[in-house]
């Protein structure tokens, strides 16, 4: 990955996601992926988040956040599950009816550097990599279409600026597979949980957020 030529001050950035439950699909419909859009615009109206790409799968969602406070990212989850949940029921006539997601959503703090295009390429192409279009920003749903084919709809969230400088080849790099070793990167903070970022970035965060049970190896420790 290319270095960046700036680092901005300001809080920690966020991968968040979550799925349906046993893989339910979540968006069936462009008026599903719209209702979803909506209640993200309206819940970073009430709490003030900062959107940085985002992606909508059928069964599926990645977000890139940045609150502005501690609490904010909470909040803000709140209001756009709760709201999305309650009208995705509503619309089908299925209160009652089960669980809508696997769980809570998940959510992983980001490096500002590197590592933060990392996750953004990765969620940016992510319906490019499960070959459902042939440009990333073909996918309206989600930042790279709404960044390279904007369409003027006041209901679809505002992207924020980045805390890195976007690379002037960025659509050609969404666009060309990542190494194994980002995506290895990507997905195991998802798998365990655990902070994204150099070494010394992600014990400080880890301790500070108290993950740091994330960062030691799973299983049982070997016989001397």
């Amino acid at each position: 990955m290319p270095r960046t030529a700036r680092v901005q001050p300001g809080g920690y950035v966020f991968h968040v996601l979550n799925r349906g439950n046993a893989q339910m699909a979540l968006f069936e419909k462009e008026a599903d992926y719209a209702a979803f859009e909506k209640a993200m615009t309206e819940s970073a109206a009430r709490v003030g988040m900062r959107l940085l790409a985002y992606c909508l799968m059928p069964n599926h969602w990645h977000l890139v956040l940045r609150p502005h406070g501690d609490g904010d990212l909470g909040r803000y989850m709140h209001g756009l599950t709760t709201t999305h949940v309650r009208r995705w029921h509503a619309h089908r006539h299925s209160v009652g009816y089960g669980h809508l997601y696997q769980g809570a959503y998940k959510s992983f703090p980001i490096q500002a550097d590197k590592h933060f295009l990392t996750v953004c390429r990765y969620v940016e192409r992510n319906a490019l990599r499960a070959g459902m279009v042939e440009k990333a920003e073909d996918w309206r749903w989600g930042s790279m279409g709404r960044r390279y084919q904007p369409d003027g709809d006041e209901d679809r969230p505002v992207l924020s600026p980045w805390p890195v400088d976007r690379l002037r080849h960025w659509r050609r790099l969404v666009n060309t597979p990542q190494s194994a070793k980002d995506l290895e990167a990507v997905r195991l903070s998802v798998r365990r949980g655990r902070p994204l970022g150099g070494e010394a970035w992600q014990a400080r965060t880890a301790k500070r957020l108290q993950l740091e049970s994330t960062l030691r190896n799973r299983g049982r420790p070997r016989k001397k």
